[in-house]
């Protein structure tokens, strides 16, 4: 009995050490570009500070600074179940955007990384 219970229980430990709350998925630019002509649905947020958007975006994101997340993200991306693709300059900022986008409960996450890594026409 207590070989049996044992097994249950490390069962369950891998089970709930698999099930990772922090779950996105990390593209490409070309990957969101192909996303974004295939499905104009989708939702390219820029997580950079206003002055770096009104410098250059890419056409039709939607600016979210990493810093207003918590307080903002559930009024301006009201619908959790949309695709987003999240992108910064270099990528560390969108990264940490994907994990709080996650745990506030959005599911389509995708964190493109940097707007320096999209070689298509952008906003200016």
């Amino acid at each position: 009995m207590k070989k049996i219970l044992s097994i249950f229980i490390l069962v369950i430990l891998i089970f709930l050490v698999s099930c990772d709350r922090n779950s996105f998925e990390k593209i490409t630019a070309s990957e969101a570009k192909a996303m974004r002509d295939n499905d104009s649905s989708v939702v390219f947020v820029d997580v950079r500070e206003q002055y770096e958007y009104d410098t250059e975006h890419i056409q039709a994101a939607i600016l979210l600074p990493l810093d207003t997340i918590e307080d903002n993200a559930e009024t301006i991306l009201s619908d959790k179940d949309a695709t987003y693709i999240i992108y910064c300059r270099s990528g560390n900022r969108s990264n940490q955007a994907t994990i709080e986008l996650v745990e506030l409960g959005y599911t389509n996450i995708y964190d493109m990384g940097g707007i320096i890594y999209w070689n298509y026409e952008t906003v200016t």
